[in-house]
């Protein structure tokens, strides 16, 4: 399920010789390194380098490529040619002559021919360069000898160029140079194939330049890649109905699937009886797409109040005893599956997370671990949404509290410290009504507060250690800032 990927960024702009500055590069190649990062690359990123920082981190990137399978190397920057050979240039490159510049900045060639001759299997050149060389006319230089050459693809690699033979790249007047731009446009469109990405970007990337710039692309790819793979194709374990749950259709002649139309009905008096009522020799023949499904709607029926499916959850072990280990994981799987995607595939905005410490209290059991790795290979490309990584076996974590003794005698969280960094921050876009400056506490007992940490940090309680130089039990009451989070972004 999760691809092994690994790119490779340089974006060089400030030229120590000021003839030769851009200004675009170094910003283009930061936003597709985070781009990319999201899509669930491994990213080094280079900016403004010289010629021996490029040289250490090509040597790392192969490294890297020979425990990868899919290889990205991406330049935006001066690029030209000497002597029929094409050259990225580094911010000290000597653009004086060409010799100079053929002996201070890094040969094409040498990019292709590690990438070919290490163990993965598909590799992606992209060159956003061919900028302006000011020092063009000094060299009597053509202006087709100003631009990259022709280049061949070894098998299994794409070569993606800004520009067609004979054109220069524009730096752009936006914050992106507009190659860049367009590429940022169609990188993340889900389940595209990476001919049709490139298609996209010439169509648009013609648009906004007026036709004065056209990309091209040379390809020896042998099979299909895709950029963002939405989940439904990233996982072969279930059939994409059962991903994007709100394409399944219900046959109430099946009793999985009249069991599914009962979980539904947000209806207390269908839902309990139903689970009540199914039987592990019930379950065990029913087909494990339908079995995720259900999961997926025990877990949104206990959020709802179900007393039934919260029951379901508590006493998971018995309610499933019986069952093939194949069949129970199907069903916890879709429990799991449900508290982070919503029913199209997607990683909810805003997790379901009120019965989330129930599912993961069995994580305890060995039976039952499959399920969680499963459900972390899932979340893998959304890892910087994540203090720790759900479904992971991890140890403990340890949270430290710094709090301030207030003149009632209650005790004001200032700090909740993770791996030494303050987490506690302000929710984006909420305000207090006596003015952002006043910080306002809520009151809580201590196990609400820890409760409060373990939901919003998405880590289950029975993984967090808490600290304090105060002495804290269950009941203490302990005051926390409104309008303050210590949940890793926008979601809660």
């Amino acid at each position: 399920m999760k691809r092994k990927m690994v790119a490779l960024l340089i974006g060089n702009g400030a030229y120590e010789q000021k003839e030769s500055a851009l200004s675009n590069p170094t910003k283009d190649a930061t936003d597709l390194a985070k781009t990319l990062g999201e899509l669930g690359f491994f990213v080094q990123l280079l900016t403004d380098c010289s010629n021996k920082e490029i040289d250490v981190g090509l040597k790392s990137f192969k490294d890297n490529l020979n425990s990868n399978d899919i290889g990205l190397f991406y330049y935006a920057g001066h690029g030209l040619q000497v002597e029929g050979e094409n050259y990225i240039t580094a911010i000290d490159t000597d653009f004086s002559e060409e010799l100079s510049v053929k002996w201070s900045s890094l040969a094409l060639n040498k990019v292709i021919d590690i990438m070919e001759k290490c163990s993965n299997t598909t590799n992606i050149i992209i060159l956003d360069a061919c900028r302006d060389n000011p020092y063009a006319k000094a060299w009597n230089r053509s202006v087709e000898l100003q631009n990259l050459a022709p280049i061949f693809a070894p098998k299994g690699t794409i070569i993606a160029f800004s520009t067609s033979p004979g054109e220069k790249a524009s730096d752009g007047k936006g914050s992106n140079g507009p190659y860049t731009e367009a590429l940022l446009q169609h990188i993340k469109i889900p389940d595209i194939g990476i001919e049709d990405v490139f298609k996209r970007v010439r169509n648009s990337l013609s648009i906004s330049t007026k036709g004065k710039q056209t990309s091209w692309e040379h390809t020896s790819l042998t099979g299909d890649f895709f950029f963002n793979l939405s989940l439904g194709k990233k996982i072969n374990k279930y059939a994409e109905f059962a991903i994007i749950d709100e394409t399944f259709i219900i046959d109430k002649a099946d009793y999985g699937h009249l069991l599914i139309h009962k979980l539904k009905s947000h209806n207390w008096y269908s839902q309990n009886p139903a689970l009540e009522e199914t039987t592990p020799a019930q379950l065990n023949v029913i087909d494990k797409n339908t079995l995720f499904v259900i999961g997926r709607n025990i877990y949104q029926a206990a959020v709802g109040g179900s007393a039934g499916a919260n029951d379901f959850i508590v006493n998971f072990p018995s309610k499933t005893n019986g069952m093939l280990e194949d069949k129970v994981l199907n069903l916890l799987e879709g429990m799991l599956f449900e508290i982070f995607f919503n029913s199209k595939g997607n990683i909810r905005q805003s997790y379901k997370i009120s019965k989330f410490n129930l599912v993961f209290e069995l994580q305890k059991l060995s039976n039952l671990v499959p399920a969680f790795d499963f459900i972390s290979e899932c979340l893998i490309t959304f890892l910087n949404r994540f203090y720790i990584l759900p479904g992971k076996s991890v140890n403990a974590i340890s949270l430290d509290i710094e709090t301030n003794e207030n003149e009632n005698g209650e005790n004001e969280v200032l700090g909740v410290f993770f791996e030494g960094n303050n987490i506690i921050r302000k929710i984006e876009n909420q305000h207090s009504l006596f003015g952002d400056e006043k910080i306002l506490y809520q009151n809580m007992r201590y196990s609400n507060f820890v409760d409060m940490l373990s939901e919003e940090m998405v880590i289950p309680r029975n993984k967090i250690n808490v600290t304090s130089k105060v002495v804290f039990d269950d009941s203490s009451k302990i005051l926390f800032p409104y309008n303050h989070t210590v949940s890793r972004g926008k979601h809660s």
